[in-house]
């Protein structure tokens, strides 16, 4: 082998040892959805939309190949007596999936929106 390389190395796929692909995280965040929403730490996501109360667009750095993913999520409000701890899974969901952004709702168990103090998200191709 002659030449330079760029020092990247770019994969069509990953391969388990049975042969099945390995899919991986294709975006991720963690961030505050409390007042000035703001993201702690992500991967593959340049900004968060606050749409109002619980309700936010998670937008991509990169675009996903399509809207089949998976997103799971968890939220939490960390400062409310009646809801503290993890915010019900029935209860954070997917209100839209486009290529280029993710839309998520929170509400808590009566399913009134909130906004979480602590929201996770993971998305998978």
């Amino acid at each position: 082998l002659g030449g330079c390389m760029s020092g990247n190395v770019k994969f069509n796929g990953w391969i388990n040892d049975d042969g099945s692909e390995n899919y991986k995280c294709r975006a991720w965040v963690n961030f505050n959805g409390t007042g000035t929403v703001a993201i702690r730490a992500s991967g593959n996501v340049s900004s968060i939309t606050d749409n109002g109360v619980g309700d936010y667009t998670i937008n991509f750095t990169t675009a996903m190949v399509d809207s089949n993913y998976s997103g799971p999520v968890s939220a939490q409000r960390l400062n409310d007596k009646n809801t503290r701890g993890n915010i019900g899974s029935q209860a954070t969901y997917a209100a839209n999936k486009t290529t280029s952004a993710y839309r998520l709702q929170a509400t808590d168990s009566g399913f009134n929106a909130v906004d979480p103090d602590m929201f996770d998200v993971a998305v998978f191709r």
